[in-house]
């Protein structure tokens, strides 16, 4: 029977990269797996797919079947064509399946790691988020044991199942080839060493729960969503690694006045039909107290009125955003017969001279 071209299997161009070619031969052995696949040919497809990226994930191999093809290899082991059952496919299958397909997946844990991360979110005030305060935060983590400084044991020594190494490595030989399985040794669970003498205090694990108070500074400006990084805070490390951070989120309340955009904030401010015509003087309140705003005559709803630097500062520049006041022109539902017959009067007169109002008389 004749093979099929490599890079057909595969489903690949011939000018696929390594990365594309890995990519093909990932997805055809989690689709043909036979531990997985309920094809009946699922065997063949996945010994055709391990032969093909055998030989095209090999640079020297690759160069060889593209010149001469399955004949590059026909005179191997017989005239059997490409032998790959010594070909180590355990970086493919441990990221792919893990440890339980037996095709490794097992990491030596023995190395200094970072402990974990924590999350918490914290809210505030709109005063507490634009000015800057400081709160106290509750942190319960897992921390190092202070018995045995995180060890979880004491009188040291060297594993002597995995001689240190953290892992167990043994050769499966298969249908589909010879395999190198590697596990993480079940004696010492991947560290490398062995206590004569198991820690009390965290029952050999050179962890404890702990609750922690912590008073944290929050910088002035920062809004719903953003995060504060305390750096070290976190769960405690592996191995002696560092400990994890804690990221605090806040969540900002909204205030009754302010709207905030950015570091921008909008105040809308009401005004009475006549302040709105003849202009007028109001106090407003802003961030950083009291200001007088002339409001010119003639004014109309909408108008805005910037107020530059009366904004929020900026958590990362300290630079300060603007204030902008909203006009909001109230009509009057009841009127006193004195008020009534003044705005009568005003309605035989002509108020509005604007040229849009002009524009429309002329399809009257």
């Amino acid at each position: 029977m004749n093979k099929r071209d490599y890079y057909e299997v595969l489903g690949v161009s011939k000018n696929a990269t390594d990365a594309e070619i890995k990519s093909a031969f990932r997805q055809l052995a989690k689709k043909y797996h036979p531990d997985v696949s309920k094809e009946p040919d699922a065997e063949a497809k996945f010994k055709e797919a391990q032969e093909a990226y055998a030989v095209l994930s090999d640079a020297d191999k690759r160069r060889q079947y593209d010149q001469y093809g399955h004949a590059a290899f026909d005179q191997m082991n017989g005239g059997g064509g490409f032998d790959f059952s010594g070909f180590d496919f355990s970086d493919i299958f441990g990221d792919l399946f893990g440890s339980s397909f037996g095709f490794g997946g097992g990491r030596s844990t023995n190395r200094a790691r970072q402990g974990q991360d924590s999350l918490l979110r914290m809210d505030l005030t709109f005063e507490e988020a634009v000015f800057g305060c400081k709160k106290e935060v509750e942190l319960n983590i897992q921390d190092n044991c202070d018995q045995c400084h995180g060890k979880g044991g004491f009188d040291e020594e060297t594993c002597p199942t995995c001689h240190g190494s953290g892992q167990m490595t043994s050769e499966q030989r298969t249908l589909f080839g010879t395999f190198m399985t590697k596990t993480t040794c079940s004696t010492c669970g991947g560290k490398g060493r062995t206590y004569k003498t198991k820690c009390s205090a965290c029952r050999g694990t050179g962890k404890v729960r702990t609750h922690k108070v912590k008073e944290v500074k929050i910088p002035a400006g920062v809004d719903t969503g953003n995060r504060l990084r305390l750096a070290g805070a976190g769960e405690a490390g592996y191995n002696g690694g560092p400990n994890g951070d804690v990221y605090i989120e806040f969540r900002v309340k909204e205030h009754p006045l302010y709207e905030r955009d950015g570091n921008d904030i909008y105040l809308e401010l009401p005004i009475t039909i006549t302040d709105a015509v003849l202009g007028t003087k109001k106090d407003v309140p802003t961030l950083y107290g009291t200001v007088k705003l002339a409001i010119p005559a003639g004014s109309s709803s909408g108008d805005k009125h910037r107020l530059k630097g009366k904004g929020i500062e900026d958590v990362q520049t300290g630079r300060k955003g603007d204030m902008y006041v909203v006009l909001d022109i109230h009509i009057p539902k009841k009127l006193s017969k004195e008020q009534k017959k003044l705005f009568e009067e005003l309605s035989h007169t002509e108020l509005d001279d604007s040229s849009d109002f002009d524009k429309i008389k002329k399809y009257l």
